[in-house]
């Protein structure tokens, strides 16, 4: 049977306007105001294991069951489950969770038109923003469960295993359940990311755990040492917190504002990110080059992560040819590295400050071949236009080659077999193969 389209307008929350003025003193002390209340509540928590998965599914589907199976497991093996707190597989995990006389939490978004969270939370706290929110779904847990989902699911599931690689969030369980819908994405990645871009390795893919039943999922769970609950520093290599908040929040605040502060008045801009590991012989590497420099001849600043393989190659051709080259980069284990052909830029100490920064809206963003943070950005900026918290623009990707794979994954599995994407969802993307390309989907965009 068809499922009943969700409603994504009620699921999120988002900070960024449309370009121009973001310094807003008011939005910040709020935003700032759901950080500690955030940490607050998760501090209280234990042994805790997000789960997270798509609206859609209903009671009498397969997915459905096996969420709630792993909510009743974990309560009944004293697990906090953890989950967005709305219908679907979230209102499965924590349906086990209750009925299993544990602990289910919720952490929802607030909307003043209905409400989200689904009658089988005990515990919960809300979140105006969607960005505040995000954080706290993704802080370290035991283990993270993620079933079958849309792009949502795709941008949480990149973020972390991302925030993971990088060393900025400790290493717990990946268990990806559902063997028919994960396989053709390892697929993709295992071809695509390994062999095509070099950009991750087999020794990161095979640490995830594929299952498809509770019992499965459990058992890698209750296999795995917790060791995220030893530290509360704040910094950003550990922004779990198990005591009080205290005034390294303020951290947070000042990148913040000084992202705002650096991305306000931008215009006539486009955001170009990739993988940071290729050679400069790449044919990727070479026509990230060539745009870097039709960007600037386009009249357009060029916005990249700011460090080296395609952001390096795009800001390199932008500063040959006079044009404004910015680069909006983060620190990663005490290093700041950045590419030398930057005329201004800004390093973060957050992922997630830094991510807010780099999907605030540009005329076009574009996406070259890349691993883990690539995959997350791409995913985060679709789900910000499929749930209309930014204006729909050019979302362009460079190489069918190397996207197509990924194409076919999303029509075939997202829209058709699990329905977790709308058909028309899978239009807010367009696949070039060429540099000229580029501008001219943006220049049609412009004109229409």
């Amino acid at each position: 049977m068809k499922k009943k389209p969700y409603n994504h307008k009620r699921r999120f929350g988002y900070i960024m306007r449309e370009k121009g003025d973001f310094r807003q003193s008011w939005r910040i002390f709020r935003i700032m105001a759901e950080f500690v209340e955030g940490y607050q509540f998760l501090s209280e928590l234990k042994n805790e294991v997000t789960i997270l998965g798509s609206a859609r599914f209903h009671p009498d589907e397969s997915y459905y069951k096996v969420a709630y199976e792993i909510g009743k497991i974990l309560a009944e093996n004293n697990f906090t489950t953890i989950t967005g707190g709305g219908p679907g597989i979230m209102e499965a995990a924590n349906k086990g969770a209750f009925e299993g006389k544990g602990q289910s939490v919720g952490l929802n978004i607030e909307l003043p038109f209905e409400q989200v969270l689904n009658p089988y939370v005990t515990r919960s706290t809300s979140f105006n923003y969607f960005f505040t929110r995000k954080v706290m779904l993704t802080s370290p847990a035991h283990a993270f469960v993620y079933f079958p989902g849309g792009f949502g699911t795709m941008d949480e599931f990149f973020e972390v295993v991302d925030l993971m690689e990088l060393g900025m969030m400790n290493k717990s369980p990946i268990i990806l359940v559902g063997s028919s819908y994960w396989k053709p994405l390892i697929k993709f990645l295992k071809s695509c990311c390994i062999e095509g871009a070099g950009s991750m390795t087999a020794e990161q893919i095979n640490s995830w755990h594929v299952v498809d039943s509770a019992q499965e999922a459990f058992k890698y769970i209750k296999g795995h040492d917790d060791a995220h609950n030893q530290t509360c520093d704040l910094s950003a290599d550990n922004f779990h917190c198990l005591e009080n908040v205290n005034w390294r929040v303020f951290r947070i605040m000042s990148e913040l504002v000084q992202g705002f502060e650096f991305v306000s008045g931008l215009d006539k801009d486009v955001t170009i990110l990739g993988t940071k590991s290729i050679p400069k012989k790449s044919p990727y590497y070479q026509s990230a080059l060539k745009v870097g420099k039709l960007a600037v001849k386009h009249g357009y600043t060029v916005i990249t992560g700011g460090k080296y393989g395609i952001a390096e190659a795009v800001n390199r051709g932008a500063f040959h040819e006079g044009g404004r080259s910015i680069g909006i980069g983060m620190e990663v284990a005490g290093h700041k590295e950045v590419n030398s052909y930057l005329t201004d830029s800004i390093i973060f100490k957050f992922p997630f400050t830094r991510k807010l920064i780099v999907t605030a809206p540009s005329d076009a963003f574009i996406f070259f071949p890349g691993g883990f943070g690539t995959l997350h950005q791409l995913f985060e900026v679709l789900t910000l236009m499929q749930t209309s918290k930014i204006k729909k623009r050019p979302v362009i990707l460079v190489d069918h080659k190397f996207w197509l794979p990924l194409h076919k994954f999303i029509k075939k599995v997202l829209v058709h077999d699990v329905d977790t994407v709308s058909d028309e969802d899978d239009e807010l993307y367009q696949i070039v193969d060429n540099e000229e390309q580029i501008f001219e989907v943006i220049s049609e965009w412009k004109s229409n």
